[in-house]
């Protein structure tokens, strides 16, 4: 498993796990648990065989 983003923005988060699942990525959320949502850095992670696809579709979402 690789980090590909990290961010304390749960909309940001959520909104690009969503996206990669439907395009077929194995997505894993990580330091989500917390009582205040968006105060501390969560990690998007998926299987390194995937991470390059997975940077190329956020990069392409976020254009």
């Amino acid at each position: 498993m690789i980090a590909i983003l990290e961010t304390a923005d749960p909309v940001r988060l959520h909104f690009l796990k969503t996206m990669l699942e439907e395009a077929g990525l194995r997505v894993f959320l990580f330091e989500t648990a917390t009582p205040w949502p968006g105060a501390f850095p969560a990690r998007l992670m998926v299987p390194e065989d995937e991470a390059d696809l997975a940077r190329r579709l956020i990069a392409q979402a976020e254009a």
